[in-house]
């Protein structure tokens, strides 16, 4: 049975507190892009950056994104912090790393880094605690660093903080002859189990429950070190859609509302069992041009949506089918222009972490 949202007592929150993806938000931390940097080329991107991609990569390792580009993502980033302070949310943002510094660790050395435009990515905000990511990309390896100060003063305020370990990343954590899977292959991945990672995007928050993708950069380890983290405070349930390419889950089931998910009809083309109960909402076609660039995702970006509260949804306002459907189906959707952040690996919940919500620890699962 699912739970129903009940009203909540007027008492002051936790400064954390997060348990779902749809409870009324007042407080958001939004990603900046400015001084993002193409990644140095690894086997690790090529299971997830489209083809067309590739030499462009390669070409531009340690380089600055294209600076127009930069600042049309800006642009997006700085509409949507307006929106959103508009409708009564706390706006807190990242520092801007200089991405172009070298890494350099015991096990590896990387060109430079990526950017702190997706905090969603970094941060794993479960109830009251904030965990920082154990990321397998080596570009991302010191990014949870640009949200440090945030999360020192929210420590300070009495939220729980914790860092997963620390990966080694070293070269036998990934598949170096990897090669896509075709649809009717089981799925393979680009990194083995030798040590836990996991990016907090491909887990999505269901009151006192966490649905969660083995993907190519959240593996099994990961997954099990996270249950274990969690035990007697949240479950983790792993679901299996049908994707070649798995990074990220929020591109593929995006609850909106207690009992309304929003589902990629090519990647669960049947719901699991899970969800039993729930009105599922087939998201629409995405309506990206082809000619719009992509570096980092598909078109599926498109439902990457943000919801304030059981109603609002912030949705791109060029994407007039999500638009009409959101209608359809009895919310409020609040257009914001996003599609040059697009271009850049995500959307609204990509580019935010929910640092508050206004709920509590119900089951809904």
């Amino acid at each position: 049975m699912i739970a129903t949202a009940q009203p909540q007592p007027s008492k002051q929150l936790p400064v954390v507190n997060a348990f779902t993806e749809w409870d009324l938000l007042e407080e958001v931390v939004v990603g900046v892009v400015d001084n993002a940097t193409f990644p140095e080329w690894h086997i690790s991107l090529k299971a997830t950056v489209p083809d067309n991609m590739w030499d462009l990569f390669q070409r531009n390792a340690g380089r600055p994104f294209p600076p127009e580009r930069i600042a049309a993502a800006r642009k997006d980033l700085e509409e949507l912090v307006h929106i959103l302070e508009a409708e009564g949310v706390t706006v807190r943002r990242p520092d801007a790393l200089d991405f172009r510094r070298p890494i350099v660790t015991p096990h590896f050395t990387s060109s430079g880094g990526l950017y702190a435009a997706m905090p969603r990515d970094v941060l794993l905000v479960v109830g009251d605690e904030i965990i920082e990511s154990p990321m397998a990309w080596r570009s991302r390896y010191f990014e949870p660093l640009a949200y440090r100060a945030l999360i020192k003063d929210y420590f300070r305020a009495g939220a729980r903080w914790t860092a997963a370990p620390k990966p080694e990343l070293r070269d036998e954590l990934y598949v170096h002859d990897f090669v896509d899977p075709t649809e009717d292959e089981p799925p393979r991945y680009v990194i083995t189990d030798t040590e836990p990672t996991f990016d907090a995007a491909d887990f999505i928050k269901f009151g006192r429950d966490l649905v969660v993708q083995k993907s190519n950069v959240t593996n099994e380890f990961g997954i099990r070190w996270l249950q274990r983290h969690l035990e007697g405070r949240f479950r983790v349930h792993v679901v299996e859609p049908r994707d070649t390419h798995p990074m990220h889950i929020d591109a593929t089931i995006m609850p909106l509302a207690p009992g309304k998910l929003l589902v990629n009809p090519q990647r669960f083309p049947k719901v699991p069992s899970l969800f039993r109960g729930w009105d599922i909402l087939e998201a629409p076609t995405p309506c990206i041009p082809d000619g719009h660039p992509l570096y980092m995702t598909s078109k599926w970006i498109n439902m990457n949506l943000l919801s304030l509260d059981e109603k609002r949804v912030v949705v791109e306002r060029s994407d007039e089918p999500m638009i009409a459907a959101l209608r359809r189906w009895g919310f409020t959707p609040i257009p914001c222009n996003f599609r040059n952040f697009n271009t850049f690996g995500g959307s609204f919940h990509c580019a935010t972490v929910d640092v508050r919500r206004r709920g509590g620890a119900v089951s809904y699962l």
